[in-house]
């Protein structure tokens, strides 16, 4: 099955925006307001999250990986590499893998819920 660039550049920016723009929505939510924090969160999530997609589409629509064991696979590094670099430059994270995991599962859930909306 060949891979329409055109789809996975549209779902890059897309999935980068939103990530963005959610991840930022949980940082400000859970009561964070360092702005260096804030701008780690911006920085990992601009790092982990178009590795995320790009290996996806790539593994799923041309190799025909599982779906299910690609995605979750990619979200666990996506976790673990966030939570490391909250651990090792974050000011504020006090627990850092659970902030990971808790916005990833935010931002990852409300994704799937507007994809089913649309």
């Amino acid at each position: 099955m060949a891979v329409n660039m055109n789809g996975v550049s549209a779902a890059l920016a897309i999935s980068l925006a939103l990530t963005l723009a959610l991840e930022t929505a949980f940082f400000l939510l859970t009561g964070k307001r360092n702005k260096k924090d804030l701008l780690l969160t911006i920085l990992v999530n601009t790092l982990t999250n178009p590795v995320v997609v790009l290996t996806y589409w790539l593994s799923v629509f041309y190799m025909g990986w599982s779906r299910v064991i690609v995605k979750g696979v990619l979200e666990l590094w996506a976790v673990l590499t966030e939570a490391r670099y909250y651990k090792k430059y974050g000011q504020e994270f006090r627990r850092p893998f659970f902030f990971s995991i808790t916005a990833n599962a935010f931002s990852f859930g409300t994704g799937a819920f507007l994809q089913k909306l649309i």
